[in-house]
């Protein structure tokens, strides 16, 4: 069965909508600290791979739960962002580039200082891009991941 990729060129950013629908304002989202960005980004990345992980069929939650578990750690994260550095635009890098630099006061428990580091400027890259309603950039950069755990 073929699959298609939903053309996103017209639909609002989910950003976007939450703030119309609870009349927030409008924010310049260059203004938020990496680790802001790297917030929002840690969930978005966990919900895209729970929902790549779950759509793979029907299984236990703490299967399910493991699966995720060692897509979400630091050290994949890490893992990740050298698989696609090459691919980065020079404003991605440069958002990367902000979270990785953040002054963080907390530190992960099974990855050391660089990965987690690194982890971080990925998650606040990330967020960049979903607050900019560039859903389709996350995925194509995730993709790599995804590609390798289904081998």
């Amino acid at each position: 069965m073929e699959k298609k990729i939903i053309d996103d060129s017209n639909l609002i950013p989910m950003s976007t909508y939450i703030r119309q629908t609870w009349n927030l304002p409008d924010t310049d989202i260059k203004s938020y600290s990496g680790l802001t960005l790297a917030y929002i980004g840690d969930a978005i990345y966990e919900l895209i791979i729970r929902t790549y992980i779950v759509e793979q069929g029907n299984a236990p939650v703490n299967k399910l739960h493991k699966q995720v578990v060692k897509l979400v750690k630091a050290t994949a994260q890490a893992e990740l962002y050298h698989n696609i550095k090459d691919k980065l635009t020079e404003e991605e890098a440069a958002i990367y580039k902000r979270g990785r630099n953040a002054k963080s006061f907390t530190s992960a428990k099974n990855a050391d200082i660089v990965e987690y580091r690194t982890a971080t400027g990925l998650e606040a890259l990330i967020g960049y891009l979903y607050l900019t309603g560039q859903i389709k950039r996350i995925l194509e950069l995730i993709h790599p991941l995804l590609v390798d755990i289904g081998r």
